[in-house]
């Protein structure tokens, strides 16, 4: 058995540490543990597919945005989980449409991991982000809120001092924290 049959064997043989320590050294590997990776990511065992990414986000090197998005969308929340903690690892422009929906996850883990791979897209997110403020659901708007805060972006400061004015505390929460790092911060007007 040559190595890589090896590792991937250990990354499925259901034993955790023997799973993680493979994950490792196939992304040492790299390009050409990718392809066999590639494959195990559309195996009909959600913990395959998991350790799949996971091997897979460990690799700089490897374009796997195509396996991150078909996780994104995976039956299991636990795939969908990693698939957008890969994207966070490995941002990608072309995964924004993807994330952005993924942040109306019904896994509450699922949405806030979505959330974190927008904010690491940083200003190519912004536009996206921006119209969740207006037009996504409570959870997509806290979350969108939350990811404009992190990145920091200037176009978002009227989406923000408008989320000020909502009815959800966590929302005027992260509206006002990315309004204080973007050095804007609460400014009072006399009635």
């Amino acid at each position: 058995m040559d190595e890589l049959t090896g590792l991937l064997a250990r990354l499925t043989s259901g034993d955790e540490a023997q799973a993680q320590d493979a994950c490792l050294r196939l992304a040492e590997i790299g390009q050409e543990a990718a392809g066999p990776l590639k494959e195990l990511a559309a195996n009909p065992n959600p913990d395959q597919r998991w350790w799949a990414l996971r091997a897979l986000a460990e690799m700089p090197a490897v374009d796997a945005a195509p396996e991150m998005l078909r996780g994104l969308a995976d039956s299991d929340p636990a795939v969908r989980q990693c698939a957008a903690l890969g994207l966070q690892r490995h941002p990608s422009e072309r995964a924004i449409p993807a994330l952005i929906s993924a942040m109306d996850d019904s896994d509450s883990l699922a949405a806030r991991l979505a959330a974190n791979a927008l904010a690491a897209a940083g200003p190519l997110a912004v536009p996206a982000l921006l119209d969740v403020m207006q037009n996504g659901s409570s959870i997509a708007r806290l979350e969108a809120a939350r990811a404009l805060a992190l990145i920091g972006d200037t176009r978002a400061i009227p989406a923000l001092f408008q989320a000020l004015d909502g009815d959800s505390m966590l929302l005027e929460y992260w509206a006002n924290e990315g309004l204080e790092r973007m050095g804007v911060g609460m400014v009072f007007f006399k009635p």
